[in-house]
């Protein structure tokens, strides 16, 4: 759907859905955002689901987040709490939402949300496949009500497939596509791991795999968009596998594997085939006590390497023999020696500033508390300060933004993630037509909260 049709659509504050239904948008639509008209239904929780909501929201959908009531999406309460005892973290990760406490485990409860469903233009969810069948609310029941509406599912294996049922997670899911296998610290002697194998101090696959279903919902709504201009009405299932996700991350490793047999291991803070990138060490540092401090060097593009190697006055590892990435793979272990020499004696502040002059990329080690006093990130406002609204006051809360940045679109969060059920009234009564006394009879039966 181009930006143009969008903007037409919403000079009236009327969408046009596929299906010829038209309805008005809340007061929280940003008219010049992309994705502005659009209504997600996410019924996630966790992470995978609730980034692609996030993603989606932050670009102007409209994101109804269905929550169980008193207890919420667990990561409300994951990690670092604040003096509200609900994380930083689902501030940031709930952003942009209107939080809806339904309870679906109830009959009535998921009759409110096939009610939002055929309103809505997607539904969203990270259930173990089959989940949504069981409550009723799956493509077959759905689509009846609302022909054109998109399903993006997010799980460990996919929907289909002799894993499909299990339970998935990041991290087993992140092992059997192949990560796992390639990150860790190397055994010299064997190649393999010296150790356990290493994950990143986050949920990578889960974001990943939230990533993959943000770009697929958007594909899914063009693809509707070129349907419904033929008179056809019909939504997608969008099928996003945590494990694929991850997969599709791996680079040239299956064909390696499949042409030359290659099965490629961990290999410590360097990669495999291209060099120079690693980590060196620098003399220690306040903060390091006793121990290096490290600086990582990307200089693997041929005028890059020749250029290190000057900076570093060490112009006899230059040349033919070293022209290119091949041959300098083959001499892997003489240039990482005269790298890791020259750094081992200097700090690294002076490593930082030596290679920053030569045009050598170069970077620093940091920690969260530099990253927010960063002056490219500073000066680029890639972290914000959203304001969390109580009652008695509020706080301002730290959060990266939501990127990219769209050339001519001042995209902001607009709200921190909401309290349980803080839309919950609005909702019932402004999308679904109930009165006071139908909203306060559900909230005194437990469907609501």
């Amino acid at each position: 759907m181009s930006a143009s049709t969008i903007r037409r659509l919403h000079a009236s504050k009327v969408t046009l859905l596929a299906t010829g239904r038209s309805r008005l948008f809340s007061s929280h639509s940003v008219d010049d955002l992309p994705l502005s008209g659009i209504r997600v239904l996410e019924l996630g929780q966790v992470i995978a689901g609730p980034f692609c909501g996030q993603l989606l929201g932050h670009f102007g959908a409209e994101v109804i987040k269905i929550e169980p009531p008193s207890v919420g999406d667990p990561l409300r309460v994951w990690r670092e709490l604040d003096v509200d005892g609900v994380s930083p973290w689902f501030r940031s990760l709930g952003r942009n939402k209107k939080s809806v406490a339904i309870d679906l485990r109830k009959d009535e409860g998921r009759e409110l949300v096939k009610r939002l469903a055929a309103k809505s233009d997607v539904v969203l969810e990270n259930f173990k496949p089959g989940t949504l069948e069981k409550w009723g609310l799956g493509p077959s029941d759905l689509h009846p009500l609302n022909p054109s509406l998109i399903f993006t599912r997010v799980s460990g294996y996919g929907q289909t497939g002799p894993w499909s049922s299990r339970p998935g997670y990041a991290s087993v899911c992140e092992a059997e596509s192949g990560l796992r296998y390639i990150n860790g610290l190397v055994d010299p002697k064997t190649d393999g791991h010296a150790g356990p194998p290493v994950r990143p101090n986050i949920s990578l696959g889960d974001s990943v795999a939230g990533l993959h279903a943000a770009f697929g919902t958007v594909l899914a709504l063009i693809s509707r968009h070129k349907l419904a201009s033929h008179g056809k009405e019909k939504g997608q299932t969008v099928d996003v596998s945590i494990m694929e996700s991850m997969m599709n991350l791996m680079e040239g490793i299956i064909p390696e594997y499949d042409r030359k047999g290659k099965i490629r291991g961990p290999s410590g803070s360097s990669v495999t085939g291209i060099v120079p990138t690693n980590a060196y060490p620098c003399l220690p540092s306040p903060s390091t006590g006793g121990s290096p401090t490290y600086i990582i060097i990307g200089a693997n593009g041929d005028t890059l390497y020749t250029r290190l190697m000057c900076a570093i006055g060490r112009e006899d590892l230059t040349g033919p023999l070293y022209a290119h990435n091949h041959h300098r793979v083959a001499r892997q272990a003489e240039i990482e020696e005269a790298i890791t020499e020259w750094t081992s004696s200097r700090s690294a502040e002076e490593v930082y500033e030596l290679l920053q002059a030569a045009g050598v990329p170069v970077g620093r080690v940091l920690s969260v508390r530099e990253i927010v006093e960063h002056e490219q990130v500073k000066a680029r406002d890639a972290v914000e300060d959203v304001w969390v609204q109580k009652e008695d006051g509020g706080w301002n809360v730290k959060m990266s933004r939501v990127f990219p940045i769209l050339q001519g679109s001042d995209v902001k969060t607009r709200w921190a993630g909401p309290d349980l059920g803080a839309h919950t009234e609005e909702v019932m009564k402004e999308d679904l037509g109930l009165d006071s006394d139908e909203v306060a009879r559900l909230r005194q039966d437990g469907v609501i909260g």
